[in-house]
Order: structure tokens, then C-alpha cells, then sequence
């Protein structure tokens, strides 16, 4: 692998001296993910393979390029997880991938995001110099943490070339519930059970019903079925996995953009034409719609949250929500520290920068 990590800094360096963009990829599995694609490519997927697995600690490190298949089996040998529940896109999402864009699963209302997991990275700068951030254990976890830093940045920060995630064990019980109700009823009985210790591990309302995840020790689970009534879902592992890997129904409507609001679990249901999937308690609302950005974002931030173009429609209008002065400045800062040159990923995320 030293091999590997002598062309990728032969290749930063020279970009660095050309102003040549590069553009960081594993397995693209979302370069449709942000603003437009630029720069030559650089590839991730030749730097794979698990450095450490210890089940004891709960860490797995990995280097960016390794699939999530290849994670996920080696976890399920010892019945472990990644609990946020990162979208695996039929395995072929890579460590470096789901890091660098941050995306979380139906789990994340009860454990936390991908950044929450991050113990540690090793990212190469745009100067070639190898920079290593955070630990391998929890302990190790101390002063100004880098590594979570890069969750969400897309590449724009630098190569991510290992990280170290916290693991968890698969829980001993699961089960699923149905129920007919409103998106005002499901919003108001989510917020009800929030309050309330009960093993919630994942919720979804579409169509008309809510569907909510129960996961923890049998006689938790149980006990909880029988306090929230509701009928079984049939094929349950089918349905989480299609929130999950967005291949649900939901998600198939090529002509309407694709928005992701995150909001208070309190916010009420939203006056936005369009159809509505709600996660994560109602933290999570994605929004399939013809409206414009504007509006949408004026919606969101009245509820007290934000708003971003996952998918399809008008990139034009900026993907994520504009920052304010103050926030730039500080992202402009950050650029600019990592990656002098601006050569890794540029607009992919802003296109100022």
C-alpha cells in the first residue's frame, strides 16, 4: 500500500503545482451527490482493505477505499454493526465515501450520525503531507476533533485515506409496527413515544402510515409492543433496507427534485406541495416537489431548520443551504488551511469555493 500512497501524493504535488483539480472518488456511488463534478479523477478504490477489527474495543479501521460489503461481513462475523446505518448502495459504498458524505440511516434517531462514530482519520493535505486526527479507542478521542470535521465536507478538505469507526452490537431483539394515520398524527404520536423509554430505533411515515422499529432486549421490545398497539409489518428487514438504500417506492419520482429538510422533531407538518416521507422522529423530512428553492428553504427555516437538494432539479439554485457571512468565512478559512491550492473537489459543495 505505501506504493498506493506514493502516487496518490505524486499526484496531489503535481496538481498542487499545476492548479489542476482532482476530483476524489471511490466507487462513485454519490457522485450525484452536491454540485457539479469537476477535476481529473482520482481514484480510492486501489487503497482498500481492513487495518484493524477488534471486536472487544468496538473499533473497526479501514482504509478509504474499502467497500461496505466487505465491513459489513467482517462485522456480522461477530454480530456487530454500523449502527447509523450508512446507505450501502449495494455494498459498493466505501469507508471513505460514507465519511466524506455524512449520510446516516433509519438508526440515526437512536444512536446518533456518522459523525458520532468517527473515533479517527489519517487525510493526505494538498501539500502531500500524511495528517493523522483522533484515535483508534474512544479514550484516545481528545482536543479539537478534525475528524469529524471531514464528515459531511465531500473531499473538499483533502484525500481521506483511513478512518476508525466506533461499532456496535446487533441488537438481540427486533421487531416492527404498522399503523394507519395521518402525517399530523404520526408527527404528534412520534414526539409522544420520544418522550417515553421505549427501544425506538428508526420511524417512517409515507403514505398514509407510519412504520416504527423496535430494537433492544427481547423482553424491552415486548413490553413495548404491546404499549403501542399497532399491527406487525410484514417483510420488515425488506422495508427498512429500502428507506435505507432508498430504493422504496417514495424515492422513484425522476421528475420532481428530491429535497432533504432536517428540522426540530417538534416542527408540524410542513405547507409544501408535493409527496412527504418523514424519519427520524420527525427530525427528517424529504420532500419530493416541483416548488422552488426558495420557498422551500423559507418553509424549513420558519420550522427552525434547513434545506438541501438531494437529488435531481436545478443545481443552480446551490445545493445546500447558503451559508451566512460569518460561517463562509470560517469554511473559506478551513479550505484554505487544508488545501491551499484549492484543487480537491472544488464546488462541490459551494460554488464560490
Amino acid at each position: 500500500m505505501d506504493q498506493v500512497l506514493q502516487q496518490f501524493r505524486d499526484r496531489i504535488m503535481s496538481a498542487t503545482r499545476s492548479g489542476t483539480a482532482l476530483r476524489i472518488r471511490g466507487n462513485g456511488t454519490k457522485d450525484w451527490y452536491g454540485q457539479e463534478l469537476n477535476g481529473e479523477l482520482l481514484d480510492t478504490t486501489a487503497y482498500s482493505g481492513i487495518i484493524s477489527y477488534d471486536p472487544t474495543e468496538l473499533v473497526v479501521t479501514a482504509r478509504a477505499g474499502t467497500n461496505l460489503r466487505e465491513i459489513g461481513k467482517a462485522l456480522a462475523e461477530k454480530k456487530q454493526m454500523l449502527a447509523f446505518e450508512p446507505p450501502r448502495f449495494d455494498g459498493l459504498a466505501t469507508v471513505g465515501g460514507i465519511v466524506a458524505s455524512g449520510l446516516s440511516g433509519p438508526r440515526r434517531q437512536a444512536v446518533g450520525s456518522v459523525r458520532d462514530f468517527v473515533l479517527g482519520t489519517v487525510l493526505m493535505d494538498g501539500k502531500g503531507e500524511t495528517l493523522h486526527f483522533g484515535g483508534q479507542v474512544m479514550k484516545n478521542v481528545a482536543g479539537y476533533d478534525v475528524s469529524r470535521l471531514l464528515t459531511g465536507s465531500l473531499g473538499t478538505l483533502g484525500l481521506i485515506l483511513e478512518v476508525s469507526l466506533k461499532v456496535l452490537p446487533r441488537p438481540f431483539a427486533q421487531h416492527s409496527l404498522q399503523f394507519a394515520m395521518s402525517e399530523q398524527d404520526a408527527l404528534h404520536q412520534l414526539n409522544v413515544w420520544g418522550g417515553q423509554p421505549l427501544p425506538l430505533s428508526a420511524s417512517c411515515w409515507v403514505n398514509g402510515n407510519l412504520y416504527v422499529r423496535l430494537s433492544g432486549a427481547q423482553a424491552a421490545v415486548d413490553a413495548a409492543i404491546v404499549k403501542m398497539g399497532g399491527t406487525d409489518l410484514p417483510e420488515a428487514e425488506n422495508f427498512w433496507d429500502g428507506v435505507r438504500e432508498q430504493t422504496h417506492a417514495f424515492f422513484s419520482a425522476p421528475q420532481q427534485a428530491l429535497w432533504r429538510l432536517s428540522l426540530p422533531t417538534v416542527a408540524p407538518s410542513l405547507a409544501l406541495p408535493g409527496e412527504q416521507m418523514i424519519e427520524w422522529g420527525g427530525a427528517l423530512r424529504w420532500l419530493r416537489t416541483t416548488a422552488d428553492a426558495e420557498t422551500i428553504r423559507s418553509v424549513a427555516a420558519n420550522a427552525g431548520g434547513h434545506a438541501t437538494l438531494f437529488k435531481g432539479g436545478d443545481k443552480s439554485v446551490g445545493v445546500f443551504q447558503p451559508l451566512a457571512p460569518a460561517v463562509a468565512r470560517i469554511h473559506r478559512n478551513l479550505k484554505q488551511a487544508f488545501d491551499p491550492a484549492g484543487i480537491f473537489n472544488p464546488r462541490r459543495m459551494y460554488t464560490d469555493f
